[in-house]
């Protein structure tokens, strides 16, 4: 009997009515590890009428209490680190190090989330008029939806949604990755030790179609989504026709532009681990690098020796440098996507198809795979294949890269090395992207800056992370005041103010 993972509803696991389950299985070695049930849509509606029902009472709740319980959850995260690392490490398959990352951003923005009453500041003036003040505030909405993806466990269900959400004064339902919710469940004990009242955070495990509810619920206020851009589209579009504010994070196809100047040694370090890190299952990750011809082939190279120098093992082993991809049907997807590549074809020059690791057959293992000479016209380099994969293009000019960079649908980051300060403000200035990295693989902010996607990687007009967090989980109220004198008041005189300034 596998262990049964339940929902947490109202401030408590509850027992889920339902059949079916999902089987959470560790992609180190392929076998089953825990069932979560697949709550019914009674469920769902339970979980956001337990949101609905704590708002008053929370929203009331002074911020400084609120960010005071943010606090308490900060240094529960912290005391379980090794615990909840594992966890990532054992349902995602992330490398130890990587796993502890996860939870370390989930930590880093529950930081965040205690500098509430800072945030949360409106603004006043008065004297708008003579005699009229003016203040506005930032009041929370009511109930809000999360629908986190697989490939972060920690950081984004419990870092970028819940905390924010809830620290703001609204109520939280989430609905976890089906392959992944063991971690989000685990910390759902964590707040309920740290004094966040029952009902204000709520994790219902389903199938799309309960999820659909979240999206067309009139008492849910609001919709934060992280995965493809296919159902982001879909969960944007449904959400904000019934009259919700959405944020969508969606698709990404990173590129990095590397100049002449570039120091070679460096550079491919940084791609190595914006590249490979996480076995490229992040929206960050890099999966192109737009090579200047005259350095291409010693930068591939480059890559290559050091991707011999990396081990390929089990996630909770410390000593691995590159862990399984996330879960079997992902596998087989990357696997095609390589063979896809091949025939269209791009110079596959580092296979890692066929990877077995000794005494963890049953994983799910892909190695470091490298395309090289790829074109703008080949599907493998122009759609995320979010896997170990890195494609290599060849330019003739920095004008010529940017050119290609920018003409790919997905702006969620970009990328250039360079020594040229020129350049470096040129690129900064023209890409697409919106996270850009000069010299830096990975240009991901840290919390207090938002995570800014554009195009295709993004639909909302509000981010995640930083000012915009809190300005989405929060709507304006603006109020004008004035006060009369007692003589005023005795010579009993009207307000006849028509609005003029």
């Amino acid at each position: 009997m596998l262990p049964i993972y339940k929902p947490f509803v109202n401030g408590e696991y509850i027992d889920s009515k339902s059949q079916q389950f999902f089987t959470i299985h560790d992609p180190s070695t392929g076998k089953a590890i825990a069932q979560v049930p697949q709550c019914t849509q009674d469920e769902m509606n339970a979980a956001i009428a337990a949101a609905k029902a704590a708002f008053p009472a929370w929203r009331d709740t002074p911020v400084r209490k609120r960010a005071s319980i943010m606090m308490k959850l900060r240094n529960l995260i912290e005391r379980d680190m090794d615990e909840l690392t594992l966890l990532v490490a054992t349902e995602n398959g992330k490398c130890w190090s990587e796993a502890a990352g996860d939870v370390g951003k989930a930590l880093e923005m529950t930081e965040l989330a205690c500098s509430a009453p800072s945030l949360l500041m409106g603004e006043s003036l008065m004297d708008t008029s003579a005699g009229y003040d003016t203040t506005l505030y930032r009041e929370p909405l009511g109930v809000f939806a999360g629908i986190a993806p697989w490939n972060f466990p920690a950081m984004i269900p419990v870092g970028w949604m819940a905390p924010l959400a809830i620290v703001c004064g609204n109520t939280f339902v989430l609905k976890p990755a089906p392959t992944t919710p063991l971690t989000c469940l685990k910390i759902a004990a964590l707040y309920k030790e740290a004094g966040v009242p029952d009902g204000v955070l709520n994790i219902v495990p389903c199938e799309s179609d309960v999820a659909q509810t979240l999206l067309e619920h009139p008492d849910v206020k609001g919709v934060t989504f992280v995965g493809s851009t296919k159902t982001g589209r879909h969960v944007y579009a449904t959400a904000a026709a019934n009259g919700k504010r959405v944020q969508c994070l969606c698709e990404a196809k990173n590129h990095a532009l590397v100049l002449r100047d570039a120091p070679i040694g460096r550079t491919a370090a940084g791609i190595m681990n914006s590249a490979f890190g996480c076995a490229g299952e992040r929206c960050m990750a890099l999966s192109v690098v737009v090579a200047e011809e005259a350095i291409a082939d010693e930068l591939v190279a480059e890559i290559i020796r050091l991707c011999h120098q990396q081990k390929i093992g089990p996630a909770y082993d410390k000593a691995s440098n590159l862990g399984p991809v996330g879960n079997k049907a992902h596998m087989e997807r990357i696997l095609s996507r390589i063979e896809a590549g091949i025939a269209e074809g791009a110079s596959l020059v580092l296979d890692g198809r066929n990877v077995k690791v000794e005494g963890y057959e049953g994983g799910y293992y892909i190695g470091h795979t490298i395309f090289d000479h790829v074109t703008e016209e080949m599907d493998v380099g122009s759609r995320e294949i979010f896997g170990p994969v890195l494609c290599i293009k060849r330019v003739k000019d920095f004008e010529e890269g940017l050119a290609l960079m920018n003409r790919n649908p997905f702006a969620n980051g970009s990328v250039i090395f360079t020594q040229s300060g020129y350049y470096a403000r040129e690129f900064a200035k023209r890409t697409d992207g919106g996270m850009v990295g000069v010299n830096v693989g990975i240009p991901v902010p840290v919390g207090v800056f938002p995570f800014c996607g554009h195009k295709n990687s993004f639909f909302g007009d509000l981010h995640c992370h930083g000012k915009d967090a809190f300005r989405f989980y929060t709507e304006s109220k603006c109020v004008t005041t004035r006060w009369f004198d007692e003589e005023e008041m005795k010579k009993e005189k009207v307000d006849t103010w028509d609005g003029s300034l």
